[in-house]
Protein backbone atom coordinates (compact mmCIF):
# COMPACT_ATOMS: atom_id res chain seq x y z
CA UNK A 1 0.00 0.00 0.00
CA UNK A 2 1.05 3.59 -0.45
CA UNK A 3 -0.15 7.15 0.19
CA UNK A 4 1.61 9.99 -0.72
CA UNK A 5 1.31 13.49 0.89
CA UNK A 6 2.52 16.49 -0.05
CA UNK A 7 2.92 19.99 2.04
CA UNK A 8 4.27 23.04 1.25
CA UNK A 9 6.26 25.34 4.07
CA UNK A 10 7.80 28.91 3.74
CA UNK A 11 9.74 28.59 7.38
CA UNK A 12 11.68 26.42 8.98
CA UNK A 13 9.10 26.36 11.75
CA UNK A 14 6.46 25.13 9.26
CA UNK A 15 9.17 22.22 8.04
CA UNK A 16 9.95 21.34 11.62
CA UNK A 17 6.04 21.22 12.53
CA UNK A 18 5.25 19.42 9.36
CA UNK A 19 8.07 16.26 10.68
CA UNK A 20 6.35 16.89 14.07
CA UNK A 21 3.04 15.80 12.47
CA UNK A 22 4.67 12.79 10.47
CA UNK A 23 6.11 11.98 14.22
CA UNK A 24 3.14 11.85 15.68
CA UNK A 25 1.46 9.50 12.99
CA UNK A 26 4.52 6.99 13.79
CA UNK A 27 4.32 6.84 16.94
CA UNK A 28 0.58 6.21 17.35
CA UNK A 29 0.06 4.06 14.62
CA UNK A 30 1.83 0.76 15.00
CA UNK A 31 1.95 -0.22 11.18
CA UNK A 32 3.46 2.25 10.27
CA UNK A 33 7.27 1.78 9.22
CA UNK A 34 9.78 3.21 11.55
CA UNK A 35 12.39 3.50 8.70
CA UNK A 36 12.06 7.54 7.27
CA UNK A 37 14.08 8.21 4.74
CA UNK A 38 14.81 11.07 3.84
CA UNK A 39 15.93 12.57 0.09
CA UNK A 40 16.92 16.23 -0.72
CA UNK A 41 19.95 18.52 -2.15
CA UNK A 42 22.49 20.10 0.41
CA UNK A 43 20.45 22.76 2.03
CA UNK A 44 16.86 21.96 2.00
CA UNK A 45 16.20 21.63 5.15
CA UNK A 46 16.98 17.83 5.93
CA UNK A 47 18.24 18.54 9.35
CA UNK A 48 15.60 20.62 10.64
CA UNK A 49 13.03 18.12 9.37
CA UNK A 50 14.64 15.75 11.75
CA UNK A 51 14.44 18.39 14.78
CA UNK A 52 10.82 18.34 14.22
CA UNK A 53 10.82 14.86 13.90
CA UNK A 54 12.99 14.28 17.18
CA UNK A 55 11.35 17.36 18.99
CA UNK A 56 7.84 14.57 19.31
CA UNK A 57 10.37 11.28 19.85
CA UNK A 58 12.97 12.26 21.69
CA UNK A 59 11.61 15.56 22.87
CA UNK A 60 14.71 16.35 25.09
CA UNK A 61 17.42 15.75 22.89
CA UNK A 62 19.26 18.63 20.74
CA UNK A 63 19.37 17.70 16.85
CA UNK A 64 22.25 18.14 15.36
CA UNK A 65 23.72 16.95 11.59
CA UNK A 66 25.50 13.34 12.00
CA UNK A 67 28.03 14.31 9.13
CA UNK A 68 31.12 13.82 10.59
CA UNK A 69 29.72 11.27 13.16
CA UNK A 70 27.50 8.87 10.95
CA UNK A 71 24.76 8.08 13.44
CA UNK A 72 23.26 10.36 16.52
CA UNK A 73 21.20 8.23 18.89
CA UNK A 74 18.07 10.01 20.53
CA UNK A 75 17.07 7.92 23.71
CA UNK A 76 13.99 8.16 24.64
CA UNK A 77 11.06 6.29 25.69
CA UNK A 78 9.38 4.01 24.29
CA UNK A 79 11.15 4.19 21.01
CA UNK A 80 15.07 5.71 20.68
CA UNK A 81 15.45 7.78 17.68
CA UNK A 82 18.59 7.01 15.51
CA UNK A 83 19.90 9.66 12.87
CA UNK A 84 22.51 8.82 10.17
CA UNK A 85 23.97 11.11 7.18
CA UNK A 86 24.74 9.28 4.66
CA UNK A 87 26.45 11.64 2.57
CA UNK A 88 29.96 9.97 2.92
CA UNK A 89 28.80 6.34 2.69
CA UNK A 90 30.08 5.23 -0.67
CA UNK A 91 29.23 1.57 -0.48
CA UNK A 92 27.97 -1.49 1.10
CA UNK A 93 31.08 -1.98 3.18
CA UNK A 94 31.09 1.73 4.48
CA UNK A 95 27.38 1.67 6.02
CA UNK A 96 28.01 -1.62 7.68
CA UNK A 97 31.17 -1.00 8.73
CA UNK A 98 29.66 1.68 11.03
CA UNK A 99 27.12 -1.01 12.05
CA UNK A 100 23.77 -0.06 10.59
CA UNK A 101 22.45 -3.58 10.51
CA UNK A 102 22.55 -3.72 14.04
CA UNK A 103 20.31 -0.66 14.13
CA UNK A 104 17.95 -2.18 12.05
CA UNK A 105 17.36 -4.84 14.71
CA UNK A 106 17.13 -2.35 17.74
CA UNK A 107 13.76 -1.02 18.82
CA UNK A 108 13.46 2.47 18.01
CA UNK A 109 12.71 4.64 14.73
CA UNK A 110 15.91 4.99 12.20
CA UNK A 111 15.61 8.78 10.42
CA UNK A 112 18.56 8.48 7.65
CA UNK A 113 19.59 11.49 5.74
CA UNK A 114 20.98 11.52 2.30
CA UNK A 115 19.13 8.74 0.98
CA UNK A 116 19.92 8.43 -2.36
CA UNK A 117 23.28 7.41 -1.34
CA UNK A 118 22.00 3.47 -0.14
CA UNK A 119 19.00 2.67 -2.68
CA UNK A 120 20.30 -0.78 -1.82
CA UNK A 121 19.71 -0.73 2.31
CA UNK A 122 15.95 1.19 2.14
CA UNK A 123 13.51 -1.50 3.72
CA UNK A 124 10.83 -2.23 1.29
CA UNK A 125 8.40 -0.79 4.46
CA UNK A 126 9.34 2.70 4.86
CA UNK A 127 8.55 6.24 4.73
CA UNK A 128 10.21 8.11 1.82
CA UNK A 129 10.27 12.17 2.33
CA UNK A 130 11.64 14.32 -0.23
CA UNK A 131 12.33 17.95 0.34
CA UNK A 132 12.98 20.46 -2.58
CA UNK A 133 13.22 24.17 -2.54
CA UNK A 134 10.39 25.48 -4.59
CA UNK A 135 11.74 29.23 -5.17
CA UNK A 136 15.72 30.28 -5.35
CA UNK A 137 13.75 33.67 -3.95
CA UNK A 138 12.54 32.22 -0.92
CA UNK A 139 15.41 30.22 0.43
CA UNK A 140 12.44 28.51 3.49
CA UNK A 141 10.38 27.52 0.53
CA UNK A 142 9.72 24.56 0.66
CA UNK A 143 7.65 21.54 -1.32
CA UNK A 144 7.85 18.15 0.69
CA UNK A 145 6.56 14.92 -0.14
CA UNK A 146 5.69 11.96 2.17
CA UNK A 147 5.00 8.36 0.48
CA UNK A 148 4.29 5.74 2.83
CA UNK A 149 4.92 2.33 1.48
CA UNK A 150 4.19 -0.61 3.41
CA UNK A 151 2.36 -3.68 3.29
CA UNK A 152 0.03 -3.27 6.25
CA UNK A 153 -3.05 -1.41 5.87
CA UNK A 154 -2.80 1.88 7.82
Amino acid sequence: MEQINTVYTSTVEETERCAKDLALQVTQNQFLPRFIALYGDLGVGKTAFVRGFASVVAPQSTVRSPTFALVNEYRAKPLSLFHFDMYRIEDEDDLFSIGFDDYLMRKGIILTEWSEKIPWAIPEDVIKVLIEKTDPASPDCRRITVKICTEEAI
